[in-house]
Formats: C-alpha cells, sequence, structure tokens
C-alpha cells in the first residue's frame, strides 16, 4: 500500500509548480511519528483536523451575526469549508498544494471564541493577549485529544505555521506560498460573505454600495468569481505573490469598507456590552473554581496555580465554548433554577 502514497508524491514533483510545498519535503511534525501508508503527511493534518472536537464545535460558533433568526446565515464552520474550497480553487489554478492549503484552511479558526470577532475583542480586552490565531495553534499543538494519543494533533510544520499566520494584518510572512494563499482566500471568504449576509439581515442593501464594491460583482458569486481572478493574475510563477498585486488593494478597500458599515454597526456594539458582562460574570467565577475547568491537571500541571497559568487556562475553556454551551452555561451558574430542581 505504500506505493499509493509515493505515487501521490511522484505526481506532486512532476505536476506541481516549482513554488509549491511538497509533501515529501515536508519539513516534519513535532514529534517523530511513522508515515501513513495510504496518505501524505498534509493529508493526514486536514483528516486530523476534520476529526476533532474543536472542529466539530465550529457549527455552533458565531462569524458575525449572533444567534440570527434563519438558517441562511454563516456560521464558523461554514466560513472554513467556503474558505477551503476558494482556496483549494486557486490552488489547483496555480499548481499548488492543495492538500496543504485544505487543511490549513480547515484549521486556521479552531480557536475562535464564541459569539465571533465581538467575543474575540472581549476576551482579549478582559485577559489580555488573546488572537483567535495564536489560540488556534494552541488546540492544535496543545488542547485537542486524539484518542488513545494524548493532548495535540501533532500536525506538520507548513499546517501549524499557515494556521498561525493566516491573519493579514500578521506582518511575519506564512512560510509557504500554500500559506499565504490561505491568507488571502480567508480575507475573500469572510468579506464576500459577510456581505452577503450583511444583505440578507437588513444591514446593508445593495443600491447603497459604493461604486467600487458593485464594480467587483452584483452578487455573492460574482464577487468571488473577481476576486479568484485577481488573486490569480497576483501570483508570479518565478516569485510567487506579489506584495503590490492589485488583490491586496482591492481586498484592504473591501474590508475597510466592511469594517465601518458592519463590523462597528450599532447593533452588534450593543451585542458586544451583553457579551462583556457575560465574560467578566464568568472569568470571575472560573477564577475562584478553577477545578471546574475540564482536564486542568493534564494539561496545566501544578502551574495553574500560578496566577498567569490560571489566566491561560480560562482563556482555554472559554474560547472552546460554543454560543450556546456559553449561554447555557451562564444560566446554569448565574440564574435562579426553577423549582424543584430536576
Amino acid at each position: 500500500m505504500l506505493v499509493y502514497r509515493t505515487t501521490q508524491e511522484e505526481r506532486e514533483k512532476r505536476y506541481l509548480s516549482k513554488l509549491a510545498t511538497l509533501s515529501s519535503k515536508t519539513l516534519g511534525r513535532q514529534f517523530v511519528e511513522p508515515e501513513c501508508e495510504f496518505r501524505n503527511p498534509f493529508q493526514r493534518d486536514r483528516d486530523r483536523i476534520i476529526h476533532s472536537k474543536a472542529f466539530r464545535r465550529l457549527k455552533h460558533k458565531t462569524q458575525v451575526f449572533i444567534s440570527p433568526e434563519g438558517d441562511h446565515f454563516r456560521t464558523r464552520l461554514t466560513h472554513v469549508l467556503e474558505v477551503s474550497q476558494i482556496s483549494r480553487t486557486c490552488a489547483r489554478i496555480l499548481g499548488l498544494n492543495e492538500d496543504l492549503v485544505e487543511a490549513i484552511s480547515l484549521g486556521h479558526d479552531l480557536g475562535h471564541t464564541p459569539f465571533g470577532h465581538i467575543g474575540e475583542e472581549v476576551l482579549n480586552k478582559l485577559l489580555p493577549p488573546f488572537s483567535h490565531e495564536q489560540q488556534s495553534l494552541r488546540v492544535v499543538d496543545i488542547l485537542e485529544k486524539r484518542e488513545g494519543k494524548g493532548f495535540g494533533l501533532n500536525l506538520t510544520h507548513e499546517t501549524r505555521d499557515g494556521i498561525l499566520r493566516h491573519s493579514i494584518s500578521d506582518k511575519i510572512k506564512p512560510i509557504t506560498q500554500e500559506g499565504l494563499l490561505v491568507r488571502y482566500c480567508d480575507k475573500i471568504s469572510y468579506i464576500c460573505h459577510d456581505l452577503d449576509d450583511a444583505i440578507r439581515a437588513g444591514l446593508l442593501k445593495y443600491d447603497d454600495l459604493p461604486f467600487f464594491v458593485k464594480e467587483i460583482g452584483k452578487t455573492h458569486s460574482e464577487r468571488i468569481g473577481t476576486l479568484v481572478r485577481l488573486v490569480v493574475d497576483g501570483f508570479d510563477p518565478i516569485k510567487g505573490f506579489l506584495d503590490d498585486a492589485k488583490f491586496i488593494d482591492v481586498i484592504k478597500n473591501l474590508r475597510d469598507f466592511m469594517l465601518q458599515k458592519v463590523y462597528s454597526a450599532e447593533i452588534l456594539r450593543r451585542e458586544e456590552e451583553k457579551v462583556t458582562r457575560m465574560f467578566n460574570f464568568i472569568i470571575e467565577y472560573l477564577k475562584s473554581n478553577l477545578n471546574l475547568i475540564p482536564n486542568l491537571p493534564e494539561v496545566y500541571g501544578e502551574s495553574v496555580f500560578s496566577e498567569d497559568t490560571a489566566n491561560i487556562a480560562i482563556k482555554d475553556y472559554i474560547s472552546g465554548m460554543t454560543d450556546s454551551y456559553i449561554i447555557l452555561y451562564f444560566e446554569k451558574n448565574f440564574l435562579p433554577s426553577s423549582w424543584p430542581l430536576k
């Protein structure tokens, strides 16, 4: 069966771009382990992420709109699937490694908090520092538990780097072209689908959009198509993605528009006040009840009794919660229960 994996490796060498990351040339894992006879290292990364509990929880985590009325608004899970689809399409066109971009795409938001970016901002304000990029790496390196294998998914260095460096605001670039591609496709995905959701929610009207947004496309599909073409055009087969490519400015302008008109909207800011109060209550409660945090001795050891490590454990616990779980947790611990208790 080893022939199957080596055949894949030979196919990569023959058909992928000279700038592509070959699975046979991976920088390896944190801990050495036997190779799979069927799958290459990046395919194993993808599978470990998909089968993780953190990945399943993304289904119940907010993208932008908290507890929306309607089934068609994006969640954090549908977001990572859209990033994966757009990234793989571009990778196939450019001759980059589809398996690696898929693994990075599916794992890049595993550390996101409940209540989307609002939750991230609030947790960073109450227990700094916190960023979902660092937390996503922490999830795959430490917090996620594989059955019979202890803690951590033991992913390849390339996948871990792409997860950590997926934010376009990070001045340090990913070490692979695949990581850079996911960085750009992540922005394409969330800008386009957040715009689509904002129009669906009545927060924006198409007629009110500025000309440069309409020029990109009238529909969600057209906007993604335009941006994918720009990303493909911004890739040089010798140098890779160019720093002065047109799509970088286009994405920045779109993101600035969304920050002004959607992400800073009054309706979302009001929700931030509620999330802040909820997080505050839970943080103070957990500081006095650290024993309620799962896997405490296994993950943190005796050092959990220091203030810094206790804060890390609390951030780990809260960021791992889904929207529905943290609401139930709040109700259970801070609101009166009906009588008789069941």
